[in-house]
């Protein structure tokens, strides 16, 4: 009996020792943490949007920078993996003053040079500063992540009398050779641009109401030049000489939610003006100047401009293009959610005579207009002067499409005007549900069209039937427009 009991206790033991042992297992796949999969070290400042691929390519040319309408979760100032927190270069720690009058040139390209050398630098214009250098190249190449932030304010010398002699006066701030950068912060760029306004040589009233024009080299305000992957934002810019912000020869360019304003009046100040620059997004920004809002010149494709206000300005522009009998290539423009307000223009493509190369692939969609004079306009035929002679070529146009644009039109022109080249015609522009009328009065201005072929896909107010049907019978000699 007890050999037989002394089995049994040592069964039973057996039985519970496998059983705490499955037990302890099963607890271990509880919480056993399954490790994440890190991502790429070469992901971008910002993610493409996957409804709009650029390329098949995976690296050439970069896509459209989405709309950041889900900002990014703030970093965690106590995980001590961030090491931002030990990258900024305050210009003031390198000795800049902020008085709105001392020359801070040095400390800011001091400041520059550090942060240049570092991963995520931050060059850091602290605000309740006004800060004053001259006319200054920031370039690189620099490590990845590097950042410019404004929150103070950053102005150059007050006018062309205090402007350095020895200081281009073609430009202001140049940011060049760069690949993910980021100009940013709360603070304002003030352009005191009013003394160059009023130079002689600006287009100005002449004797018996004339106007008098004349080229000026006024320094433009931003300019980044042949740099990648870029970030503008929540910026204040204002009161240029000049153009506000110019981007040449860049691919990969996110601007986002800026104000940018200068006076109706004030000559030549396009808001943000792109050439030989593909990959573009301009989002939720409000534009005011004297000039475009948004001017699109040659060499551009790719671009996506939505929820931007535009006025009193000369509208949203592509071009001119094709000066002295050049070739121009613009494709795959898209504006779309947009107000244009008290303007002398609203969605315009301008070309010289004697150009080549094509605009194709422009989509115009869910355009507000208020008091806008030529809402819709293209003009093959455009001149600063009254002398520009006839030609015989001209950019072809092809595939532009108006879709739900509505509003008002100043009565002093007609709200559309299709003045294609002669010899050239514009096809395929696409018309539905334009709807224009007047800002005062009653009176419905007639559409004007010369060479335009497309189509109605629903009647418009005022009526277009100047717009012809199909394709002309002869088409131009194609070598002179591909791209």
């Amino acid at each position: 009996m007890e050999i037989r009991r002394d089995l049994m206790l040592l069964w039973i033991a057996t039985i519970l020792l496998f059983q705490n042992a499955s037990n302890v297992e099963g607890r271990h796949q509880v919480i056993k943490k399954h490790k994440k999969k890190s991502s790429s070290k070469g992901s971008p400042a910002y993610a493409p949007s996957p409804e709009e691929p650029i390329s098949q390519s995976p690296n050439y040319p970069p896509p459209v920078p989405s709309d950041p309408s889900d900002p990014p979760a703030p970093e965690d100032p106590n995980d001590p993996t961030n090491s931002t927190k030990n990258c900024i270069f305050d210009v003031t720690s390198y000795g800049a003053v902020g008085d709105g009058e001392t020359d801070d040139t040095a400390a800011f390209t001091a400041a520059w040079k550090e942060a240049c050398q570092v991963e995520s630098g931050v060059v850091l214009a602290p605000e309740d500063r006004v800060f004053t250098i001259t006319s200054t190249i920031f370039s690189g190449p620099c490590k990845p992540g590097l950042v410019f932030q404004v929150d103070g304010v950053l102005m150059p010398p007050n006018g062309p009398d205090c402007w350095p002699k020895s200081d281009s006066n073609k430009q202001w701030l140049v940011f060049y050779r760069l690949d993910d950068m980021t100009f940013t912060g709360t603070g304002t760029i003030e352009g005191n641009g009013k003394d160059w306004w009023e130079l002689p040589c600006k287009p100005h009233r002449g004797p018996n109401g004339s106007t008098l024009p004349g080229p000026c080299n006024s320094p433009a305000l931003i300019r980044f030049f042949m740099s990648s992957n870029l970030v503008v934002s929540g910026l204040r810019i204002q009161n240029s000489p000049q153009f506000h912000m110019k981007f040449d020869g860049c691919e990969g360019v996110l601007i986002d939610k800026l104000s940018i304003s200068s006076p109706k009046l004030s000559p030549n100040t396009d808001g943000i003006h792109i050439e030989n620059t593909k990959a573009v997004g301009i989002y939720n920004s409000v534009i005011g100047n004297g000039d475009d809002c948004i001017s699109i010149g040659p060499g551009c494709s790719n671009v996506d401009i939505e929820a931007v206000t535009c006025g009193p300005s000369h509208g949203i522009s592509i071009g001119s293009l094709g000066v002295h009998n050049s070739r121009a290539c613009v494709s795959n423009i898209t504006v779309r959610n947009a107000i244009i307000k008290d303007s002398d223009n609203g969605l315009r493509i301008k070309t010289w005579q004697g150009g080549t190369g094509s605009v194709s692939g422009i989509s115009f969609e869910n355009i507000q207009m208020e008091n806008v004079r030529n809402s819709i306009i293209i003009d093959q035929y455009y001149c600063l002067t009254k002398a520009c002679r006839n030609e015989t070529s001209a950019v072809y146009l092809a595939d532009v499409t108006y879709r739900n644009i509505k509003g008002t039109y100043d009565v002093r022109s007609p709200p559309i005007h299709f003045a294609c080249s002669d010899s050239v015609a514009c096809t395929n522009i696409t018309m539905s549900e334009v709807e224009l009328l007047p800002y005062e009065g009653v009176l419905v201005d007639d559409p004007f069209c010369w060479n335009a072929y497309g189509n109605q896909e629903t009647l418009t107010i005022p009526p277009i039937d100047c717009l012809q049907e199909g394709m002309p019978q002869k088409l131009a000699e194609s070598s002179l427009y591909d791209c």
